[in-house]
């Protein structure tokens, strides 16, 4: 099966959609800094993943989901599952 997930940035409150395999492999090269859009980002914290069946499923889901159709689902996903940064760091 092929992940279709979501991280957020500990750093910098961010996220990042991406899709892949073996989901903690991907999750531990986005914090070595193996992948160069999420470099910056580290560290990076799992908050939400979906299982396709193939490839093709998961990359369709994650262009719904980085597409305008798809924001106000992807909004829905990251307050549902976000915690708030604290103030203090």
């Amino acid at each position: 099966s092929v992940s279709v997930y979501i991280l957020q940035s500990d750093f910098t409150g961010g996220f990042y959609i991406g899709q892949g395999k073996d989901l903690q492999n991907r999750l531990k090269k986005h914090n070595n800094g193996e992948s160069r859009s999420t470099k910056g980002g580290r560290p990076w914290r799992l908050i939400y993943s979906e299982e396709f069946p193939t490839r093709s499923d998961a990359v369709r889901r994650e262009r719904f989901l980085k597409s305008p159709k798809g924001w106000k689902e992807l909004k829905e996903i990251k307050e549902r599952f976000t915690t708030e940064r604290s103030a203090a760091r």
